[in-house]
This record gives structure tokens, C-alpha cells and sequence, in this order.
């Protein structure tokens, strides 16, 4: 699947106003119900088809799932009934137990809520079998529109469903979800962050809790009261520890909500507590503190009214603090503002998006410990002009983000191992090579590469400049990814990839004739042993001469020139217009070719006859072209072979196009890479 370098320039956060349609027929919501009361009829998506195609694609289903509508499963069938709330998600037979944490998380907060599910949306006498929901992916909100068929077994809903039997919100979100992302069994494992992410379009931030600040209770408190999403899980050892029951009732590899934390008066001291829900809707903790513990006997009425403790079977519970930080191991916040938690003022922060690539061959150059391709990243630079206020440096947040793999799955795609490195600038505004990154070492980075969707740090630099590389920790690893930078103050960023220029030399004058040297001279006599007297060579005659003077040539080691380099060669050079080579136009010709023989001689490390397609860079830009990442993508995936190399055949094919489209844009006075691209690309 080929990956092409999009336009990577810094782009402004997407505002929360009006979500992009996403059906096919391009229709709004509004549009198709409107045509489907008219016409009296229900809706029916045709992006997303009841059946089988939509729930798996790697098995069947184990039972033969019936699709049918919330009025064909009860009679009187609700939106939402009594409010949204945390009870109303139920976890069915799909592992998305993230989601359903996520979806839990944002029940605490009505206007996110409402955002992600419109809720002027209902069953009445308007109902078409029609909904729709929101969701943030890569810097923009989309509208999912989905008809109301939901697959169910026996007339029961097969996955998320409420506890109240007809009310269908959570089980219709759950399914603009899934064909968000291709599938229901797309939704098969995933971190509850990702959830939240694209439910606020805020950013992650990830604790381990055995090394949470010693302040963390504040830390989660302060999450909670800005509306922030918070989820927990406890570390496997094994994939057999995966959903496995510990003594105290909690479940290990599994998605948990947080949904409160308060302090509450026994016995004379102040306790601090810690409510957290399972999405299953059943299972809780049984230890100190659990719905039936004996602590409770010593809190009064009023301060368990206060913490909504019933002891309900409903998959949440109250636990000490300190036990909670001894049983979980990882908490997840997705801030609806990347505010710092640890401070007591709210800021405002600046963000900027870039969107790019990383392609086989030409920008996939895995992370520092792969040296020789590591350079060959997309590079951004990042310009840190303003302090903190009252502070020495600047603070910002880099989220990565590697996009729609789950999406790809059905094709086999996984989560890439990603992470990131950030260098103190040189100074210059070109991408930077490869000696650069061998004699400097890195000012900060990710704290860790992993197979996440995201991966978000925190940094406090110095005013300056700086350059991050986004990587993937193998090289030659192909996905599209979304880089957010926020920060306190003003913050610029560029894009390191984005100029195309042309610095050639002016071309040699041919040398007079009494001055030839001795090998003008064997030109000369080759030539005129092919052409005859008009001293002229078609193409044929000119592949047969290059190839018999490269033969002698004892530092090459080259397969022959094709038919089609000459025939490029002789658009290139040919001035009459007549289809062959003069002399004179040869010799000139001659002259580049010595240039661009040993520039590839230079790039090919190992003498093979052929150059990495990472070197493809360097190599133009020695021989004056200084080209963007999308452009190198194209001339990667035009000229290289599936062992990313490059033949001097195809090197030399490149530079007479690129020389030619020069050319045309001097004449023609139009921009560089948009000529150039319609050149090479073909």
C-alpha cells in the first residue's frame, strides 16, 4: 500500500463548528433523513451494509447474527432514556473494552458529550432509521451517519448495549465507530486514549503509576474537575494473564474508567478515595472500600448520598487510593486542553498540525540506532521564541500520531512501534544529512518507542531552535502520521522538506577543435565510424556508443545504458530539433555525464553498481537539485527497485527529466515542483 507524502506545512487546530460529511453519496445528515421522510422509507447505508462485511474480516461470526432495529427488539424504543449516563455502556461479546471506557469517560461531561452524540436525535414521529455521531480524526471533526440496524442474537444486542433494554444510544455510537474504522472487529483491543482522543480531539497523556508524581491524587482530582478523560488498566506479564481475575476482583489487560475521586471523613480522619467503573457492568473490586465492605458502616448517610455509593452490581466501585496505586499500573488523561495538571493555572495554548509520510525507500528511515537512514526522515524545525511566564524556558507538548492503521487492518496492517528525537538546529534552512546526526547527540525525545496509536511527551527547552524527527523504529516501515505541536507561547514551525530549487551550472562551450583532447579525439573517430558524414547519431547509434565507452572504463561497474536513457539523452541535448546528436552536442553531453557518473560513484558505498534509494537525496542534491519529500517519493517509487536500490541507468534517467523540466520552468516561468512533479512522475 503506497504511502505519498502529503502537504506537510502547519496547519491551525480544527475548530469545533460544523463536522464533515462522510457518506459516499457526499449528503449530509440532515439531507438523507430528509429525503428518507419524504419518500417514506428507512434509511439504509450503503458505506456500511448489514451484513458480514461489517463485522469481521478475518472470520465468521461464531453464530448467525440477525440485523434488525431497535423497534424490531422492543417495543417502544428510546434514544436515550433518563439521561446519558455511565450505566447505560455494557460491554457484548467484542473485546472493545477501551472504548467502552472511553465512551464511559465522556458521560461526565454533557457538552463533549453532546458533540460527539447530537442529541436532538429520537425515535418519534421524525424517525427515518437514520443517526449520526462525531468523531475528531487528524485535525478535523467527521460526521458518521449510519442507519439504525444492529446485529443481535436470539433478539438480544450481540455487543455494547445499555442496561435499560430499549435505549440504544451507547449500541448506535459503538456502530458509527465501527464503521469509522472498517469493522466491528476492528475494534478488537486498543488503548482507551485513542478513544478519548477522538472523542475531545484533545491530547494524551500516559503515568505509570508505581512513578506518578507524588502528587498524583491532585494530579487525577484536578483532570476530573477540568472534564478531562481518565482510564486505568493493570499490566499482563503474559497474553495469558489477558483478561485474567485477580483475588480482588480485578481484571488484568483490561480497559477501567475513572469516574470520581473524593475524600470522605471515618473514623475521625480524612480517607481519599478512588471511583472506578468496569465497562462489562459487572466484576468489581471486593477488597477495603468495595460496595459491601465493612467501611462503609462508618460513613453516614449523607456522605455516601454525597458519593452516589450504592452496592449495585454494576460494575463500579470505591477503593482506598493507596490500594489503587498499588493494584493499577498505567492511567491514561486525555486532556480537553493539554493544561499542565501539575500546575494551578489554566493556559492557553498554541497548536500547530503538520501531516506527513514515512515511504519505503526515500522517508522510512527507522529510529537513531539505524544511523545510515535515520537522516532520511521528514525533519521539522521548531522555533521556541517566548518564555514561560515567570520561567527560563518553554514549555511544549509533542503528540505523534500514526494514522488509520486500525482502519487497515483488514489488509494486515498493525500498530507501528513509533517515537521521536529532538535536536538543538544548526542554523540553515535545509534538511539535515547524515554526519549531523552522527556527531550530535539529541536534547530530548519520547520517553519511549512503542505500538501505539500516539505517542505524546511534555518538554521544557530553552529559547531556540530545534528539530524533530518523527520515526518509526524499524526502517522501511510505511504509514501516514499527524504531528501536533502545543505550546504555552507562540511557537512556529516549518517543515525542513518543503523548498525545490535548482542550482545547475551554465553549460561547458564545446571545445574548439584544434584544442581536442585524446579523448574528444576517440569520440571523434567512434563517431564518425557510426554516423558518417553528417556527424549526427540517432539513438541506437548513441546507446551503442556510450555503452562501448563505459566498458573501458575500469571504476564503473554498470550494466549497459537502455535504449530509452538515449532516447532521453537526445531530448535533452538535441538543439535542431532534427532527433539526433551532433558532435558538438556530445561533447557537451560528455561533460555531464562525468559529473553524474561520479556522483553516483560517490553514493555507491559498496561498489555494487548501484546506490540505496535513502542516498537518492544527497546524490541530486550534489548534482543541483534540491527537492521536497513528496517529490523524492515519487522518483523512489519510479526508480528504485524492490530492494531499494538504484541502478546508474535510472540514476542517469532521473537527471536528464529533471534537467529537461529545469529547462521547461525557465521557459515557462512557472513553479519548480509543479512541473517537475508532472515530469518524473511519469
Amino acid at each position: 500500500m503506497p504511502y505519498l507524502h502529503q502537504d506537510s506545512k502547519p496547519r491551525p487546530p480544527a475548530l469545533p463548528g460544523a463536522a464533515r460529511p462522510t457518506i459516499s453519496s457526499g449528503k449530509t445528515y440532515e439531507e438523507l433523513k430528509q429525503d428518507c421522510l419524504r419518500r417514506g422509507i428507512l434509511f439504509e447505508d450503503p458505506d456500511f451494509p448489514a451484513c458480514n462485511s461489517s463485522l469481521f474480516f478475518s472470520e465468521k461470526p461464531p453464530v448467525p447474527f440477525i440485523w434488525k432495529r431497535p423497534g424490531d427488539i422492543v417495543k417502544d424504543p428510546k434514544f436515550i432514556l433518563g439521561g446519558a449516563t455511565r450505566t447505560d455502556i455494557c460491554q457484548g461479546d467484542l473485546g472493545d473494552c477501551w472504548l467502552l471506557a472511553a465512551i464511559a469517560s465522556l458521560t461526565l461531561n454533557e457538552k463533549t458529550l453532546a458533540r460527539v452524540v447530537p442529541l436532538d436525535q429520537n425515535f418519534g414521529p421524525d424517525y427515518a432509521g437514520i443517526f449520526h455521531f462525531q468523531f475528531w480524526q487528524h485535525n478535523e471533526w467527521l460526521d458518521v451517519v449510519i442507519d439504525d440496524r444492529l446485529p443481535t442474537f436470539k433478539g438480544r444486542l450481540v455487543f455494547l448495549h445499555s442496561a435499560e433494554h430499549n435505549e440504544f444510544w451507547s449500541a448506535l455510537l459503538e456502530k458509527a465507530y465501527a464503521k469509522l474504522n472498517g469493522s466491528y472487529e476492528a475494534l478488537k483491543g486498543g488503548s482507551t486514549i485513542e478513544a478519548m482522543e477522538d472523542f475531545t480531539g484533545g491530547v494524551g497523556e500516559m503515568y505509570e503509576v508505581k512513578k506518578a508524581p507524588e502528587n498524583f491524587y491532585e494530579i487525577l482530582e484536578k483532570a476530573l474537575k477540568r472534564c478531562s478523560m481518565v482510564g486505568c488498566s493493570i499490566d499482563t506479564s503474559s497474553a495469558a494473564e489477558s483478561e485474567a481475575k485477580t483475588r480482588f476482583g480485578l481484571i488484568k489487560g483490561h480497559a477501567y474508567s475513572v469516574t470520581g475521586i473524593d475524600e470522605v471523613s471515618y473514623r475521625g480522619m480524612r480517607v481519599q478515595l478512588i471511583r472506578i467503573r468496569n465497562p462489562w457492568g459487572q466484576v468489581e473490586w471486593n477488597g477495603p472500600w468495595s460496595d459491601n465492605s465493612p467501611e462503609w458502616r462508618s460513613v453516614s448517610p449523607s456522605e455516601q448520598k454525597r458519593l452516589s455509593q450504592a452496592a449495585l452490581d454494576d460494575g463500579e466501585f470505591w477503593m482506598k487510593f493507596d490500594d489503587f496505586r498499588v493494584h493499577f499500573d498505567k492511567v491514561e488523561i486525555c486532556n480537553l486542553t493539554p493544561d499542565a495538571l501539575e500546575d494551578s493555572t489554566a493556559h492557553k495554548w498554541e497548536v500547530t498540525i503538520h501531516q506527513g509520510s514515512w515511504v519505503r525507500g526515500s522517508t522510512a528511515g527507522g529510529c537513531r540506532n539505524f544511523l545510515e537512514t535515520f537522516w532520511t526522515n521528514p525533519q521539522i524545525k521548531l522555533h521556541l521564541t517566548e518564555k514561560d511566564d515567570g520561567q527560563d524556558e518553554c514549555t511544549f507538548i509533542a503528540a505523534l500520531m500514526q494514522k488509520d492503521r486500525r482502519k487497515l487492518k483488514r489488509l494486515g496492517a498493525e500498530m507501528l512501534t513509533i517515537g521521536y528525537s529532538i535536536y538543538e538546529s544548526p542554523g540553515g534552512d535545509g534538511h539535515l544529512g547524515k554526519d549531523f546526526f552522527r556527531y550530535h547527540p539529541s536534547k530530548a525525545r519520547s520517553k519511549t518507542y512503542i505500538n501505539l496509536r500516539e505517542v505524546s511527551n511534555r518538554f521544557k527547552l530553552p529559547p531556540g531552535d530545534y528539530i524533530l524527527v518523527p520515526t518509526t523504529f524499524e526502517p522501511h516501515q510505511e504509514a501516514d502520521f499527524c504531528l501536533r505541536i502545543f505550546s504555552e507561547k507562540k511557537a512556529i514551525t516549518e517543515d525542513l522538506d518543503e523548498n525545490v530549487a535548482i542550482d545547475l551550472p551554465e553549460p561547458p562551450n564545446p571545445t574548439p577543435s584544434p584544442q581536442e583532447t585524446e579523448e574528444e579525439k576517440q569520440f571523434r573517430a567512434l563517431f564518425e565510424q557510426i554516423s558518417g558524414e553528417d556527424m549526427e547519431i540517432a539513438a541506437e547509434e548513441l546507446e551503442y556508443v556510450l555503452n562501448a565507452v563505459l566498458k573501458k572504463t575500469k571504476n564503473i561497474k554498470f550494466k549497459d545504458l537502455s535504449l530509452i536513457s538515449c532516447r532521453n539523452i537526445i531530448s535533452l541535448m538535441d538543439t535542431s530539433g532534427n532527433g539526433k546528436l551532433e558532435f558538438n552536442e556530445f561533447k557537451v553531453f560528455w561533460e555531464k555525464m562525468k559529473k553524474w557518473i561520479n556522483i553516483f560513484l560517490q553514493f555507491d558505498f559498496d561498489k555494487s553498481g548501484s546506490m540505496s534509494s535513502y542516498e537518492l537525496r544527497s546524490a541530486l542534491k550534489a548534482a543541483g537539485y534540491q527537492l521536497n519529500n513528496y517529490l523524492l517519493q515519487l522518483i523512489v517509487l519510479r526508480y528504485s527497485d524492490e530492494q531499494l536500490q538504484i541502478e546508474f541507468d535510472d540514476f542517469l534517467n532521473c537527471l536528464v527529466r529533471l534537467e529537461n523540466a529545469s529547462r521547461v520552468f525557465q521557459a515557462l516561468s512557472v513553479k519548480n515542483k509543479d512541473f517537475i512533479n508532472l515530469n518524473i512522475a511519469e
